[in-house]
């Protein structure tokens, strides 16, 4: 009869649970602009590719080992590479962050309201926006969408809303 003591179990199972150690390229940190799109080129080898969060950033992969990158949301995620077999070829960090360029934030105590100006400045909901101003401006946003795309009532709408 075989005795494991529990230090021995332990450094048994703390081993095996261990992560493995491979080699893998490291790729420079990637910035990209909430709402906004990057093209970053793959490793050669690439079979599949792993967003550690896609609530805030998304990746479309294209031909050629070129990939669109979009920032959904502010923070910081990773991006991993894996060949056919599921080995590790690449990983790096996905930084999403705010457009400081023509955006004027107008803070009001605890509440936020943020404009784009280029030049004039309109409301621009941006996440971190108080509630009673994101609502109704990604509402009208949301709204001028449909209209666009056909699915708000029709050609009617659209015209009888240019008149």
């Amino acid at each position: 009869m075989r005795r494991f003591f529990p230090s021995t179990a332990a450094a048994l199972l703390g081993c095996c649970l261990a992560p493995a150690v491979v080699s893998a390229e490291a790729l420079p940190v990637v910035t990209v602009m909430v709402d906004n799109a990057k093209l970053i080129r793959l490793p050669e080898r690439t079979q599949t590719v792993v967003v550690g969060n896609p609530f805030i950033a998304e990746v479309t992969p294209q031909k050629n080992g070129v990939l669109i990158l979009t920032g959904k949301s502010f923070g910081s995620t990773n991006l991993i590479a894996l060949d056919s077999a599921g080995a590790l070829i690449a990983e790096t960090t996905i930084r999403v962050e705010a457009s400081r360029e023509a955006t004027i934030t107008v803070q009001r105590g605890m509440e936020r309201e943020s404009l784009s100006c280029t030049p004039k400045c309109e409301p621009s909901a941006q996440l971190g926006d108080a509630a009673k101003y994101f609502d109704p401006t990604s509402g009208q946003a949301d709204k001028r969408r449909a209209l666009a795309s056909g699915s708000g009532g029709g050609a009617g709408a659209v015209a009888g809303a240019a008149q």
